[in-house]
Protein backbone atom coordinates (compact mmCIF):
# COMPACT_ATOMS: atom_id res chain seq x y z
CA UNK A 1 0.00 0.00 0.00
CA UNK A 2 1.42 3.33 -1.06
CA UNK A 3 0.35 6.60 1.47
CA UNK A 4 1.09 10.18 0.77
CA UNK A 5 2.45 10.55 4.15
CA UNK A 6 5.70 9.36 4.82
CA UNK A 7 7.75 8.77 8.39
CA UNK A 8 6.55 11.25 10.73
CA UNK A 9 9.56 13.69 12.24
CA UNK A 10 9.81 14.17 15.50
CA UNK A 11 9.98 18.29 15.57
CA UNK A 12 9.63 20.61 18.58
CA UNK A 13 5.37 21.55 18.17
CA UNK A 14 3.38 24.14 18.95
CA UNK A 15 0.45 23.71 21.10
CA UNK A 16 -2.73 24.23 18.67
CA UNK A 17 -6.39 23.19 20.07
CA UNK A 18 -8.76 22.72 17.39
CA UNK A 19 -12.86 20.48 17.91
CA UNK A 20 -12.94 17.95 14.52
CA UNK A 21 -16.21 15.87 13.67
CA UNK A 22 -16.34 12.16 15.26
CA UNK A 23 -16.29 10.92 11.46
CA UNK A 24 -13.20 12.98 10.75
CA UNK A 25 -11.70 11.77 13.94
CA UNK A 26 -12.89 7.88 13.03
CA UNK A 27 -11.09 8.04 9.82
CA UNK A 28 -7.90 9.42 11.33
CA UNK A 29 -7.27 6.65 13.56
CA UNK A 30 -8.01 4.28 10.58
CA UNK A 31 -5.83 6.45 8.61
CA UNK A 32 -2.84 6.16 11.30
CA UNK A 33 -3.31 2.33 11.70
CA UNK A 34 -3.02 2.31 7.55
CA UNK A 35 0.28 3.99 7.82
CA UNK A 36 1.53 2.19 10.21
CA UNK A 37 1.34 -0.61 8.57
CA UNK A 38 2.79 0.88 5.39
CA UNK A 39 5.94 2.54 6.77
CA UNK A 40 6.74 -0.04 9.66
CA UNK A 41 6.39 2.39 11.99
CA UNK A 42 4.57 1.88 15.35
CA UNK A 43 1.47 2.90 15.32
CA UNK A 44 0.75 7.18 15.82
CA UNK A 45 -1.45 8.29 17.85
CA UNK A 46 -4.17 10.05 15.37
CA UNK A 47 -3.68 12.87 16.43
CA UNK A 48 -0.25 13.39 15.28
CA UNK A 49 -0.69 12.38 12.08
CA UNK A 50 -2.91 16.28 11.67
CA UNK A 51 0.12 18.37 10.93
CA UNK A 52 2.14 16.15 8.45
CA UNK A 53 -1.20 16.13 6.60
CA UNK A 54 -1.93 19.41 6.50
CA UNK A 55 1.47 19.95 5.13
CA UNK A 56 1.76 17.33 2.78
CA UNK A 57 -1.47 19.11 1.50
CA UNK A 58 0.15 22.55 1.75
CA UNK A 59 3.15 21.19 -0.26
CA UNK A 60 1.28 19.62 -3.43
CA UNK A 61 -1.35 22.19 -3.32
CA UNK A 62 -0.32 23.96 -6.76
CA UNK A 63 -2.57 27.05 -5.48
CA UNK A 64 -1.29 27.89 -2.32
CA UNK A 65 2.49 27.06 -3.80
CA UNK A 66 2.28 29.56 -6.43
CA UNK A 67 0.66 32.21 -3.61
CA UNK A 68 3.21 31.58 -1.31
CA UNK A 69 6.29 32.26 -4.13
CA UNK A 70 4.41 35.55 -5.00
CA UNK A 71 3.40 36.92 -1.67
CA UNK A 72 6.14 39.80 -0.99
CA UNK A 73 8.53 38.88 2.13
CA UNK A 74 7.76 39.67 5.28
CA UNK A 75 9.85 41.14 7.42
Amino acid sequence: MTLKLGPIADDKPVKVSISIPAAVYRDLTAYAEAHAAATGQASQEPTKLIVPIIAQFMATDPGFIKAKRTRPDEK
